[in-house]
């Protein structure tokens, strides 16, 4: 059901949403007609979704769809299967959508969806039969033109491809962009596994070659899944020396730098890192590294107050979503620690996920260096433009004001054209100039 209203029809916002846009308001020049816009989502949706299991019995498995704002297209984010989601994560991560869509400058809007679920508890059949019972609940209201769903944490290219043939099932028709990070098999764009990690790794070359920095650089990745190992192994083709390296059950650190290749070539669980000739960490040790470079690569809420001011890192490279707090966020900027903000260091998944839509469109597909080129050459112009932002008059303003200014200032423009709202590049009040 549609939900905009709490308790007793009293309006609901974003808090987090409403945090991050206060941290900006200023620099930004926001106003209070700006903050009302963004601060909430234009339709939450929540089902709660009944499925019979192996054993007949039927679990039901809560759910969430949050379409944040449309403006400047189709909404577009992931779906993640974890037993933490809850509506006001996915009103955060739909949030954060609808700014990394902007700022790296394709044409949609965001959102994001959720299911209570441990995936690791349930059988193929049982996480297919929930995979297709979750586009039943929201099939009106998603699609190729509308909102179009992905893979997020525990979700992945399996999972789109149940989902791609329910939606298709119901609407009786060939409707491969309604689901993006399928199979390339089944539609799916090359490139699209390895394209955060890809899209981290560019924008990190960018920000050296901004920061003008030389000589060796140490890294840590926290977080050794999909985009942290893709990541670990760019990096290292690279020249950077990945140092640690960590997942849930916790780290491994060489100062002299690890065998990346060989480790992601033997990883298949958590304790394979262990068998490798380095120092066992934790990841508390591992995010408090003497490291040129700490990459966030988990889940939300790493760095906080609680550990903030142990962080020895020159530099952070936010690729999970959400892995800095706003307190941690603006003590790492008193301490001169520059912290590239997930909406422009993981975009690079997004924007694939674009090209994968534009190639199911255009029924015209591309080879996996195509993709990679384009996607190199649109992380790029993101990195120079949000640069050009954060040293243009504003020597102090921070890699995530410059972000988050670039985003959503591209979100109003858009609604301004869309309703009677004054461009927020025009700071005159005056609108629109008449022909």
């Amino acid at each position: 059901m549609d939900s905009d209203l709490g308790p007793e029809g009293v309006e609901t916002v974003c808090e987090v949403c409403e945090v991050e846009l206060d941290r900006i308001t200023e620099v930004a020049q926001l106003t209070d007609q700006d903050i009302e816009l963004l601060r909430q989502p234009r339709r939450r949706i929540n089902a709660n979704i009944p499925v019979r299991m192996d054993d007949g019995s039927i679990d039901v498995f809560p759910s969430f769809r949050i379409q944040y704002n449309g403006a400047r297209g189709p909404t577009k984010g992931g779906i993640r299967f974890h037993p933490g989601v809850n509506e006001s994560e996915v009103d955060e991560l739909a949030f954060l959508m609808t700014l990394k869509c902007a700022v790296v400058d394709i044409p949609f809007g965001g959102a994001k969806g959720g299911v209570q679920v441990d995936p690791s508890e349930l059988s193929a059949g049982e996480l297919e039969r929930l995979s297709r019972a979750y586009v039943r609940e929201y099939h009106d209201t998603i699609g190729p033109q509308s909102d179009i769903p992905a893979p997020d944490v525990n979700t992945d290219a399996q999972i789109m491809a149940w989902m791609r043939d329910e939606y298709e099932r119901l609407e009786g028709e060939h409707a491969p962009g309604a689901i993006t990070g399928k199979p390339p098999a089944l539609d799916g764009s090359e490139g699209r596994d390895t394209a955060t990690a890809l899209g981290g790794a560019e924008i990190l070359d960018a920000f050296v070659d901004h920061a003008d920095i030389d000589g060796q650089i140490d890294v840590a990745i926290q977080g050794f899944g999909n985009v942290g190992s893709h990541l670990a192994r760019f990096l290292h083709d690279r020249g950077y020396n990945v140092v640690a390296v960590s997942n849930a059950a916790g780290g491994i650190r060489d100062p002299t730098g690890l065998a990346v290749t060989e480790l992601i070539d033997g990883y298949e669980s958590e304790h394979d890192l262990f068998e490798f000739d380095a120092t066992e960490i934790s990841n508390e040790e591992l995010l408090t590294a003497d490291v040129d470079v700490l990459i966030p690569a988990a889940i939300e809420d790493q760095i906080t107050q609680s550990n903030m001011a142990e962080i020895q890192a020159a530099a952070v490279l936010e690729m999970a979503n959400g892995p800095t707090t706003p307190a941690a966020d603006e003590y790492l900027a008193e301490q001169g620690i520059p912290v590239i903000p997930d909406i422009l260091a993981n975009a690079g998944g997004v924007t694939v996920s674009y090209f994968e839509w534009v190639q199911n469109t255009t029924n015209e597909y591309w080879t996996e260096r195509r993709v990679q080129e384009k996607l190199r050459k649109q992380m790029r112009t993101a990195f120079e433009a949000v640069a050009e932002l954060k040293t243009d008059g504003q020597p102090d303003r921070t890699w995530r004001e410059a972000a988050y200014t670039r985003a959503v200032d591209a979100v109003l423009t858009a609604e301004s054209y869309r309703s009677n709202i004054p461009d927020p590049t025009d700071r005159s009040g005056s609108g629109v100039s008449p022909d």
